[in-house]
């Protein structure tokens, strides 16, 4: 299996499988001197795991970090860092029935096209949202080093559920409500939503908006490693992904040039920020803003029309303890991949400082332990 590592100079390589012993990850590429806070990283894991809220799955992990190698005396060394995750409730048997039929909406049939009738059907093996825990585990170090080497801050909310559409933004406070709401006023709409969702054996997918601040200009590589193309490829990399808008996104297509433009004003600032804080596939130094559309949970407790290993029809309801909504689980984890893309890219940028020509407007900033 190819495509399990992400980046260039930052490389995250997670293994490990939904019902195995334990998943976890690889971190190369992180400078040293870098703080790393065990706790912190566990906070973040926090988040994801599983067992919380009206839409989340009755599975309890308490996605417990172990620390392997790469830190000591809690500072990067500048060698890789690897850590893994224990899998602590698995129910093997509630899959049993999906050992020779495919479920419609996950990667079952196309895993057993890829690799020649070879799959782990336990909660969808490699493919499982459970993989993502490395990630964030990961995401958490790029994190730091985005606030150490250039004061780096990422935060998240979801903006609809099932449909509704939160209709104020405060992401400041968006970590401590459920959902990750970016409206406290939306929440109970959100309940009833998931409730009813419930009552109709369904699921929900929604809408995530992630923004990173303080990020500098500079960052990405043209023309086939634009740093809207990476963003885009961290974020749709995540299972339940289906699309991704950068600034203004698809609204940007009804616009006209003389309302999409971003102004330039005096001092390298900007009027308006439709872009996203990219242009030219390379950051202005505006804060990166991006929209994710998050699919509905495929599994669903409803019997569905399906095909078997042979190809012939057949019949299955999909067991097993699953999540509504991928939301709010899902905020963490697309907040991490951001971080990872940019850290890398901030990464390749300080190997090509030295050549460059310094911005009269522009001033260093300092590095940030906090």
């Amino acid at each position: 299996m190819a495509g399990n590592t992400f980046g260039r100079i930052l490389r995250l390589t997670t293994f490990g499988e939904s019902h195995g012993a334990a998943i976890g990850g690889i971190l190369d590429g992180c400078p040293a001197g870098i703080p790393i806070d065990e706790e912190n990283i566990q906070r973040e894991l926090d988040l994801r795991k599983p067992g919380q809220g009206l839409a989340g799955t009755a599975r309890r992990e308490s996605d417990t970090l172990h620390l392997l190698s790469g830190v000591f005396e809690g500072l990067s060394e500048g060698t890789p860092i690897a850590f893994y995750i224990a899998n602590e409730d698995q129910r093997s048997r509630d899959y049993g029935n999906l050992s020779d039929v495919f479920r419609p909406g996950h990667a079952d049939f196309s895993y057993f096209c890829k690799y020649g009738g070879i799959r782990d059907y336990r909660g969808g093996g490699r493919s499982s949202g459970r993989e993502t825990a490395a990630r964030v585990a990961g995401g958490a170090i790029a994190k730091k080093i985005l606030a150490v080497e250039a004061g780096g801050e990422i935060t998240a909310a979801c903006v609809e559920l099932g449909g509704i559409a939160a209709q104020k933004i405060d992401l400041a406070g968006a970590q401590g409500r459920p959902y990750f709401a970016a409206d406290p006023e939306i929440v109970d709409s959100w309940n009833e939503a998931v409730r009813k969702a419930k009552g109709e054996a369904d699921t929900l997918g929604g809408l995530v908006l992630l923004r990173a601040a303080h990020v500098p200009s500079g960052l990405g590589e043209p023309v086939f490693d634009k740093l809207d193309a990476v963003i885009a490829h961290a974020l749709m990399g995540v299972g339940a992904v289906k699309g991704v808008e950068i600034g203004d996104g698809f609204a940007a297509a009804r616009a006209g040039g003389a309302s999409n433009n971003d102004v330039l004003l005096p001092g390298g600032k900007f009027a308006s920020n439709h872009a996203g804080g990219i242009a030219g596939g390379i950051s202005t130094g505006q804060d990166i803003l991006a929209r994710v559309a998050v699919r509905p949970i495929a599994s669903i407790p409803r019997l569905q029309q399906t095909i078997d290993r042979r190809g012939e029809r057949a019949e299955v309801l999909v067991g097993g303890r699953h999540d509504l909504s991928a939301i709010p689980r899902i905020v963490p984890v697309l907040s991490a991949m951001l971080a990872l893309a940019l850290a890398d890219a901030l990464l390749l940028q300080k190997r090509m400082q030295k050549s460059q020509c310094a911005i009269p407007w522009q001033e260093e900033r300092p590095r940030n332990g906090g």
